[in-house]
């Protein structure tokens, strides 16, 4: 075994951030992505209460992947460090696979280029995609994407090397997603599909699915310190070295930070990463070990009124208390083995995850005297794996490739509600003990009829079942289903450097299956309460077309239409379920990159989208919190050394927070910028400022009953939000040696 000198000074070095912070990371592995089919493609190297009334609220051999086109075809799927390229939606065994118009895969260069607030922003990346937080910076963040308010992410699918982020039924809302404990300097790519379109895309990736993948090994180790604003610290130090046949990558990052609210965020956050793979992305291994640890205090969406009327400033507080405490521990490994019969690839999984939220949105409305805060459980020990191979073959002499695979997961929960002041017990809502599974088995073909058409048809069958032990025996029990989703696509071209693509398909997402047990209310044990089904049928189609006429610009148009049967949920903030009406959304997505010299590009990112009820109801159609107009754009330079920096402006339009569209949520526009300066010896000086003109808006806008004291008994509906933080400078200092 060869350790460099240097690789042992990053870690051991490592070690003096936890000087700066407590608690530790989970983690996952990636896929390979190709592309758009023109030339020979080489894989990389292996290696908050809702809306509220009364509530709380290969040819042949698959190692070279490759297929002969017109010299006139765009360039395929091998993004630049900061760029990003059309995505096919394989799993890098093969580059047949259609894709739509607005997938895309985006590197990670690029996802580092541009200065964020938190983690989860770095995902903001993505067209169209909105992250923003209305609690504390340990708890998921809240999506919005395609006219969805996605919550903590519903219709949202996360993966990170593989492995998955969303949890069904979760203490705090179905689909939950906490992406608190990535490390964005080790992202590879992004690959970013949207629609349920994809045969190998199952539960709650309806609206979208971004893959996250992590580098095998990093091109030099890295250090580095940055300093800022509101108590913010964070420290990184991260190193490859070559051990045995492969390579081993260590990764520590440490986390302090206060934010500017009147009760400091005390954010105390540690993330490990150690990885050992050997081999390429077609023949190779990867093991991966991740920890993450996080505790905070949160300064949660406020009444309106109360700022108001004077009781607390802008940045205040109506519960002081309020919290929590998350970790992540994962293992998983992932194996690819190219032969003459196709490309095969397994991973595996192991997670385990602990979260308690202290939450207080309704203040005195429930009980006058000890107030409403709630703590949310979630204690869960779950398993999966993906096993998928891809084979080339003749459909009466035309080229095409099928892929099939299995999907499993099984999730041991503890799940529980419970009433607490100031974070202390009172009483118990609900405590359940729930086993869930879950199986996938999907299939798909892709067929090249001609030099300028190929078509895709897929089909997936998803099976879910598991079981509730409630402590309200009449809540307990066990439930079951089963949805068959077909798929299709065809792709057009390319003519001109211009392709067309159309797409269709049904998905699902699961409801919280204790919504499917439950049969009366857990605050009283009596009220008899609807059960909601397991599975919710989604259906979408796309049409667009994506363009490199131009030289340097990457332009794609994209026109989508979704529905849901119904937007049927568990309100985890009230432990009972609300089964919500049938929806649509129809919507256009604008997406450009130019790069006119390697060293500069700008971004313009537009969406739209008209999200309604279908059904008739005299409350109104609009769909609260569903966004029309989101938008993002941004300027990029910089070279391997010397100057560099980016500017980039992101708008999240209004949104209606009442059916009748009576009361609306405040558009924002906030700007980030950089600038810096790269030596030569691989010193890095960098400063960050965070919404560069103190912008006075709001992250997260909600409107629902609240009461404060002296106020009438019944409550009173009021806007509540999250303020926007204020400006921020942040100075990081690094080295990559």
């Amino acid at each position: 075994m060869v350790v460099r000198g240097t690789f042992l000074r990053v870690v051991f070095g490592a070690t003096s951030l936890a000087a700066l912070i407590q608690p530790v990371a989970a983690h996952e592995r990636p896929v390979p992505h190709s592309h758009l089919p023109p030339v020979t493609v080489t894989a990389p190297e292996a290696a908050p209460p809702r809306r509220v009334t009364r509530r709380k609220p290969p040819r042949s051999r698959a190692s070279q992947s490759r297929i002969v086109v017109r010299a006139d075809q765009p360039r395929p799927a091998t993004a630049d460090a900061s760029g990003f390229t059309p995505a096919a939606s394989t799993d890098g065994a093969g580059s047949l696979q259609p894709t739509a118009a607005s997938a895309m895969r985006i590197g990670g260069g690029q996802v580092n280029a541009v200065p964020f607030l938190r983690t989860g922003e770095a995902l903001e990346v993505v067209p169209g995609l909105i992250v923003t937080q209305h609690s504390g910076e340990g708890k998921a963040n809240q999506y919005f994407l395609r006219g969805f308010n996605l919550d903590h992410g519903t219709d949202l699918a996360i993966t990170v090397d593989g492995m998955p982020v969303n949890m069904p039924t979760h203490g705090h809302g179905q689909g939950y997603a906490d992406i608190n404990f990535l490390i964005p300097e080790l992202i590879q790519s992004l690959n970013v599909r949207k629609g349920p379109y994809y045969a190998d895309v199952g539960d709650f990736g309806s609206a979208g699915a971004v893959g996250i993948d992590y580098v095998n090994r990093l091109p030099k180790n890295i250090a580095e310190m940055t300093f800022g604003s509101f108590g913010y610290r964070r420290g990184l130090a991260a190193g490859s070295t070559t051990v045995g046949d492969g390579s081993l990558l260590a990764a520590i990052e440490g986390t302090r930070y206060d934010g500017p609210w009147d009760v400091p965020d005390d954010v105390r956050k540690i993330n490990g990463v150690l990885r050992y793979s050997q081999g390429t992305a077609t023949d190779g291994f990867t093991l991966s070990g991740m920890a993450y640890s996080n505790a905070w205090n949160s300064t949660d969406q406020v009444a309106q009124r109360a700022i108001d009327q004077g009781i607390i400033g802008r940045l205040g507080t109506l519960d002081p208390t309020d919290g929590g405490v998350s970790s992540r521990f994962s293992l998983s490994g992932n194996l690819a083995h190219s032969s003459d019969y196709g490309q095969t690839r397994v991973s595996a999984y192991l997670i385990r995850s602990d979260l308690q939220l202290y939450n207080n949105f309704t203040y005195y409305l429930d009980d006058p005297v000890n107030g409403d805060q709630f703590n949310q459980l979630d204690r869960r020990t779950l398993g999966g794996f993906d096993a998928r191979h891809a084979f080339d073959w003749r459909f009466g002499g035309f080229e095409t490739q099928t892929r099939v695979g299995v999907q499993s997961r099984y999730d041991d929960i503890h799940v529980g509600l419970f009433k607490t002041a100031q974070r202390s017990w009172l009483s118990t809502v609900r405590e359940d003990r729930v086993r869930e599974g879950n199986a996938g088995i999907w299939t798909d073909s892709t067929t090249r009829w001609s030099d300028w058409l190929r078509t895709s048809v897929g089909i997936r069958e998803d099976f879910f079942a598991g079981s509730v032990s409630s402590d309200t025996p009449e809540n307990s029990g066990n439930a079951q289903a089963a949805m068959a989703s077909p798929k299709a696509g065809i792709v057009f071209g390319p003519w001109f450097r211009t392709e067309f693509y159309g797409n269709v398909g049904t998905g699902l997402h699961s409801n919280d299956i204790r919504g499917a047990t439950i049969t009366v209310d857990p605050n009283d044990k009596v009220t008899p309460l609807d059960r909601v089904p397991l599975l919710v049928r989604s259906r979408g189609v796309e049409v667009g077309i994506r363009s490199r006429a131009i030289e340097g610009l990457t332009s794609s148009i994209a026109l989508f239409m979704l529905d849901f049967g119904s937007e049927l949920l568990f309100v985890g903030d009230a432990g009972t379920t609300e089964a919500s009406r049938p929806s649509r959304r129809v919507g256009v997505e604008w997406v450009n990159q130019y790069k006119p010299v390697p060293w500069l590009s700008f971004d313009l990112d537009i969406a739209y989208t008209r999200a309604r009820f279908t059904d008739f109801d005299p409350t109104g159609d609009y769909i609260p919190g569903a966004p029309a107009w989101v938008g993002s754009a941004a300027v990029i330079f910089g070279k391997e050394t010397g100057w560099f920096g980016a500017v980039k402006a992101r708008y999240f339009g209004p949104r209606p927070l009442i059916e009748d569209d009576s009361v609306r949520s405040l558009a924002s526009l906030i700007f980030n910028a950089r600038a810096g300066y790269r030596f030569d010896n691989g010193l890095r000086v960098q400063l960050d400022v965070l919404n560069l003109f103190n912008a006075q808006t709001n992250q997260i806008e909600y409107y629902y009953l609240s009461r404060l004291p002296g106020e009438p008994i019944g409550g009173v509906a009021d806007r509540h939000a999250h303020p926007a933080e204020p400006r921020a400078v942040r100075l990081t200092l690094a080295a990559r040696f």
